[in-house]
């Protein structure tokens, strides 16, 4: 689904996936390609909007949760692109790859990387700066881009609600400051990784101050 010229949207498809952004531009970076099970959902509808595997050159996650992360390397293996990390996600990893997985009784899917993510991300005609916003999971960072007032948050922010603080490096209060300082921000588009997106800048507005109001008594 196109948001803008140069940013595509995929809804999560089912349990254990999330939500996917395909920034296409002279430099194509495909972000948190979800669980590997709905691969091939996401690529179906990548391909509707004239996008092929083949076309994207970077692979990237806002953090290392199973839900978003699992498919990197079979995308990797379909189109050849690089897995770049922020390095905030080599950091956590214990916490986020490998505690996360045994509160689930799963085995961690260990995620090799090709490199790292430069100081800001500079695709052409769109710069996205990197915002870190613990609470959610310790890596989490956010996508800005200041001129399209775009922001793709992952699990920190939703829409009408919040990504949960139980897991091994999650921190309600954490949450509750990055939300803070993420409300500040001047967004057109606010991107999470479930659920829906938020458009418009008095609705992204009036969604920080339902989070407010309602979500954080109970986090």
């Amino acid at each position: 689904m196109k948001l803008t010229d140069n940013l595509f949207y995929y809804p999560e498809n089912g349990m254990m996936d999330c939500n996917t952004y395909v920034i296409r531009d002279e430099v194509s970076v495909l972000i948190d390609p979800g669980f590997e099970q709905y691969l091939p959902a996401l690529i179906q509808e990548m391909q509707k909007d004239g996008i092929d595997p083949k076309d994207i050159s970077i692979i990237t996650n806002t953090h290392l949760h199973a839900d978003h992360y699992w498919a990197d390397e079979a995308f990797k293996k379909l189109s050849g692109a690089r897995i770049l990390l922020h390095p905030l996600h080599k950091q956590f990893y214990d916490l986020t790859v490998v505690q996360v997985s045994k509160i689930f009784g799963m085995a961690p899917i260990h995620l090799k990387e090709d490199g790292y993510l430069d100081e800001k991300l500079n695709t052409g005609k769109l710069k996205f700066e990197f915002l870190h916003a613990p609470g959610h999971s310790p890596d989490s960072i956010c996508f800005y881009c200041k001129p399209e007032g775009m922001m793709i948050c992952g699990d920190v922010v939703f829409e009408s609600n919040t990504g949960r603080v139980d897991f091994p490096g999650g921190s309600a209060e954490q949450l509750k400051q990055s939300i803070e300082g993420l409300s500040e921000l001047s967004i057109e588009y606010l991107l999470p990784e479930h659920m829906g997106t938020v458009v418009g800048a008095e609705k992204v507005k009036r969604n920080f101050e339902f989070v407010r109001a309602h979500v954080f008594p109970w986090l």
